[in-house]
């Protein structure tokens, strides 16, 4: 079989408190088909499932001390998926004693060992230390959500300007702002061209238009600025676990400037490597675009 045709396949474990559930919703946000437990009684069944779904190109396993003795045998069930042409890696999270304490105690979960809190930390330890030793191991003590997320996209190779979906929409604020908005921006300021008789029926994405609005005050001086400052924080939120960022960019009727400047941020951020998906709510024929 052609070794990697397919995606990644990772199976996530690691000591109980480390943040297992945490990385696989990251992966999930990255495209992941996640399953969290399965019971590994049930893995080769998962496995010839896998293998006739040829849609499923990237798949996270979540798996943890409450498997027993079965868990030892995760190196050799990675050896499965990478026989199917998959990518696949084993990942252990983990997190020093006093962090894992505390995080029990904040909330008020059980340890799955149920017993002294200490104790089974070290018994869990003692039990997943082969584990360990063939895993990639995340050491997230330290770790924000965000840099959590950070450690994971080095594992799968993402860049970071790939690593949040950000799609921009434009608007009319007279049908109302997109209640999916992260950030709303007002380009009323600008001179409008549904004034002009021969832009009235066309729109921002029409070179007469933008014509217009580019020869508008302020027109280009705001789209680099306004640019400039989504830019500056898109890292900034995908540091703090953001995976989607929707801006929203708002006219009077949402047809002329909203949409001139909304293509014009799409455009300037797919050419920077971004993930951009290009929306228009308000105009006649709608148009969406994934750069």
């Amino acid at each position: 079989m052609e070794a990697n045709k397919k995606g990644k396949f990772f199976i996530i474990t690691g000591i109980s408190g480390a943040g297992k559930t945490q990385a696989l919703k990251i992966l999930g946000d990255f495209g992941f088909y996640c399953v969290d437990n399965l019971p590994l009684a049930l893995f080769r069944d998962f496995a010839a499932y896998v293998e006739n779904r040829a849609d499923l190109e990237n798949i996270a396993l979540g798996i943890d001390i409450r498997e027993g003795e079965r868990i030892k045998d995760l190196p050799e069930m990675i050896k499965t998926f990478s026989a199917q042409g998959f990518d696949a890696k084993l990942v252990f999270l983990d997190a020093s004693d006093e962090v894992l304490v505390r995080r029990f105690s904040e909330t008020k979960h059980k340890h799955p060992l149920a017993q002294e809190l200490l104790v089974a930390i070290k018994q869990e330890r003692e039990f997943l230390d082969p584990i360990r030793k063939a895993a990639s191991v995340i050491e997230t003590s330290n770790l924000t959500l965000g840099e959590l997320k950070e450690e994971i996209s080095k594992l799968l190779n993402v860049k970071r300007s790939q690593e949040m979906k950000v799609s921009i929409i434009s608007f009319g604020y007279k049908n109302g702002i997109p209640l999916e908005a992260d950030i709303v921006m007002d380009v009323r300021f600008l001179a409008n061209p549904y004034y002009q008789p021969e832009l009235r029926n066309k729109t921002g994405l029409d070179p007469e238009v933008s014509d217009f609005i580019t020869k508008a005050p302020n027109a280009l001086s705001f789209l680099e600025k306004f640019t400039d400052l989504i830019m500056f924080l898109i890292p900034k939120y995908i540091k703090e676990g953001k995976s989607y960022l929707t801006i929203a960019i708002g006219c009077s009727g949402g047809k002329h400037r909203s949409v001139f400047m909304a293509h014009n941020l799409a455009h300037t951020l797919a050419e920077k490597g971004f993930n951009v998906s290009e929306f228009h709510r308000d105009i006649e024929i709608e148009k969406k675009e994934v750069w």
